[in-house]
């Protein structure tokens, strides 16, 4: 079976159709690009064909290339894999470019054949790179579709044809923000922006009736013909100049230079446009190979692609049968009961809304309708889904409501007695074969379970907040879950379009045990006399998201102060923390809850918004006169989440080091950049890490003290992905 075909009408029009076998939506291969040439050449010979058209057969055109077939471009290299991916790159760039002059004499641009390209729905990465290398685009009029190059998001940039496209046809400003930022648009935004050039009924038809009309100044692309310049000016041009001068520092102030993808893909913009159109394609797959070769673009497609994949997927599922949710009863209709009504609803999935006060309830679900609206606002939601989405959520104060629901989430007050006090309520209504799921970021499962008479069936998924923008999903099994109950929670995961993890109970779980340290370890310096300003810069210079004074006002004061102290309890004399309770709780004290407050490592304004650290903290913490250097508070930092990682992965809390990194990246934002903890690990290399542990546990305590499966691995030169890289956990192996 192949993936491309061809058939050629009346009127001389040749039809090349994409339908990858098997797949819901196409992906390009080495094999699909060789068949799009042979058939490419194969119409251009036949004098009959007055025209080309490349289409789909699909709803929709191309969701990009398989980042897999990327990867293996290097491993087939051998000792010359750089080599290996250039030509590779180079073979993609001599079909789009034989697609594109389409038998147009070289010196007199006449005698070629119109391509054209019919969209029917999404075309992403090369499923646009194509698209731009024909004469004329068409797109479907379908607000649902998505069109553009999001190739940043994983790690590389577009390396067919799309950035030295791109940025010829609208100029470095234009593109700037498709490929730099990887922003999709439905087709009449695209069309809007230049990106394609026509937004009809029928693609296909129109697209056919353009090839049969075409004059020959219709197929000479503007930077083939004679005097082309490019738009908002070249980089020695005044007016492009200081567009190349604004766009550096963008991509440095955005990526802080820890993401090689962006500073690669500016250097084939600005190179490429000083050049002629063909040097251009080479400049760009050679700075497309070096990013590659790069060690944080492998751990990125890896852990953001490929594993990000295989956990939708179900690599980590259970042998059982579909456990699809039908019907799903939420208990406690506070910000995350009404995010997870949200995205149940949102999904197709009947949602049963409980809390105790109607209004309370009816809170619950108007956050939903709060959401619709922004989307109807925003043109992403019709006003018919508005109402078909708030037609699944039934807001009660009900109990006997539940009945029929073969899912239960709890997301009551983080209390035992008060969760218990639900779980026996709702059991004593519910079916015998309903999961009950709790949503808790710290309380133990198997705790918690002890209050249901089918503790199998009992297991907590863990969402992170705001619910319909965080991606991750932690599923906690207590030591009774059975099977069943984590395929439900897994079934139910995919559902709402989320990402999960599978992992064993312990105090809080893999994503929290990871987070808490790294928030720890700012306060910790700031009891130290660190400056605060480096503390959160040396965080955001290292690729972390928030720094952890940002992290700590923006998840609340108090709620860290409540952890603390519950943390306490359990461990008694062995509680390493009581520096960092010295800072939290005296900011506790004072009523700086953080942003919830509008006052706490940072002061804001009236509206809410940050306008600094607060002064008023070195008043009481004063700031040393010498102050470390920044790759030390740098590594304290890191070290102080990937160490937790391996602690938890050791002790068989995490069984799946793919688990830790994609949660990691999606759930706490981990330096994005380095792939996840592990992959991170492996790039530095075990014998360095154990380096650092020995001299930070020198230096600064137990804390820092390396894990003996990184000793034991340091001691082999061995890596996690290489021993642990397909899913084996590390007391199986």
């Amino acid at each position: 079976m192949t993936d491309f075909t061809i058939a050629r009408d009346a009127d001389g029009v040749a039809v090349i159709t994409w339908d990858v076998p098997g797949r819901s939506m196409n992906v390009m291969s080495m094999q699909g690009f060789e068949e799009l040439e042979a058939l490419f050449d194969e119409a251009m010979a036949d004098e009959s064909v007055k025209g080309i058209v490349i289409t789909s057969a699909k709803k929709d055109f191309a969701g990009g290339m398989d980042l897999g077939v990327i990867a293996g471009m290097k491993q087939a290299g051998g000792d010359e894999p750089a080599k290996a991916v250039f030509e590779g790159v180079m073979r993609m760039h001599g079909v789009l470019r034989k697609i594109e002059r389409a038998g147009l004499d070289p010196k007199t641009n006449k005698g070629g054949k119109p391509v054209a390209a019919a969209l029917p729905g999404t075309a992403l990465g090369i499923g646009l790179e194509i698209p731009l290398a024909c004469h004329r685009i068409f797109a479907a009029d379908n607000p649902k579709a998505k069109i553009g190059l999001p190739e940043i998001m994983v790690g590389i940039f577009p390396g067919a044809g799309g950035t030295t496209r791109l940025a010829r046809k609208l100029g470095a400003m234009g593109a700037s923000p498709l490929l730099l930022e990887g922003k999709l648009n439905d087709p009449r935004k695209a069309k809007a922006l230049g990106v394609i050039d026509e937004v009809v009924e029928d693609p296909l038809a129109a697209a056919k009736a353009w090839v049969l009309g075409a004059k020959d100044a219709d197929i000479v692309k503007p930077w083939d013909a004679k005097g082309y310049k490019m738009p908002g000016g070249a980089p020695y041009h005044p007016a492009g100049f200081m567009t190349f001068v604004g766009a550096s520092a963008m991509v440095h102030g955005k990526t802080q230079g820890v993401y090689p993808a962006a500073k690669a893909l500016l250097s084939a913009v600005y190179e490429g446009a000083l050049v002629p159109f063909d040097t251009a394609l080479k400049i760009e797959a050679r700075w497309f190979t070096r990013v590659l070769m790069d060690p944080s673009s492998t751990a990125m497609i890896r852990s953001l692609f490929l594993n990000k994949e295989a956990l939708e997927k179900g690599a980590n599922r259970p042998d059982a049968p579909d456990q699809s949710v039908k019907k799903v009863g939420i208990l406690g209709a506070g910000m995350m009961g009404a995010g997870i009504a949200y995205v149940s609803a949102n999904a197709g999935i009947e949602v049963v809304l409980i809390d105790r006060e109607q209004a309370a309830a009816d809170k619950g679900k108007s956050y939903s309708e709060a959401l619709l609206d922004k989307g109807i606002k925003r043109k992403k939601v019709s006003p018919e889904k508005k109402e078909q989405v708030l037609g699944r959520i039934n807001a009660t104060t009900e109990i006997e409501a539940l009945k029929g629901c073969d899912l239960i989430v709890e997301a009551v007050f983080e209390d035992v007695g008060v969760k218990a006090e639900m779980t026996k309520k709702v059991e004593a209504v519910i079916g015998e074969d309903c999961i009950f799921a709790t949503n808790t970021s710290t309380l133990p499962i198997t705790e918690l379970a002890k209050a249901s008479a089918r503790p199998d069936q009992f297991i907590g998924i863990h969402f992170f907040s705001p619910v319909d923008k965080m991606m991750l999903v932690e599923i906690i099994k207590g030591e009774k879950t059975g099977d069943v109950a984590v395929a439900k929670a897994l079934d139910f995961t995919r559902q709402i379009r989320k990402t999960p993890i599978v992992v064993n109970d312990a105090r809080f779980f893999y994503a929290n045990r990871c987070i808490i340290p790294y928030i720890n370890e700012g306060i910790r310096m700031v009891a130290e006399g660190v400056e605060p300003a480096l503390i959160e810069n040396a965080a955001r210079m290292v690729g972390m998201p928030l720094g952890p004074l940002q992290l700590v006002d923006e998840t609340s004061i108090d709620l860290g102060v409540k952890i603390a102290k519950a943390t306490k309890a359990a461990m008694g004399d062995a509680y390493p923390d009581e520096t960092v309770d010295e800072v939290l709780f005296w900011m506790a004290d004072q009523g700086r809850m953080g942003r919830k407050s509008n006052s706490g490592f940072y002061a804001y304004d009236e509206k809410g918004q940050r306008t600094g650290l607060w002064d008023g903290l070195s008043e009481r913490f004063a700031v040393a006169e010498d102050q470390p250097d920044l790759v030390e508070v740098q590594q304290r930092l890191l070290f102080a989440q990937v160490l937790e990682a391996v602690r938890a992965f050791e002790d068989g809390v995490l069984t799946d080091i793919r688990e830790g990194d994609v949660a990691a990246i999606l759930g706490w934002g981990f330096a994005p950049w380095s792939g996840g903890p592990f992959s991170w690990l492996d790039m530095i290399g075990a014998g360095f890490a154990a380096e650092r542990c020995d001299a930070l546990a020198e230096t600064h305590g137990p804390r820092f003290a390396c894990p003996d499966l990184l000793r034991e691995m340091a001691s082999q030169g061995a890596s996690f992905y290489d021993r642990y890289g397909d899913g084996r956990a590390a007391k199986a192996a």
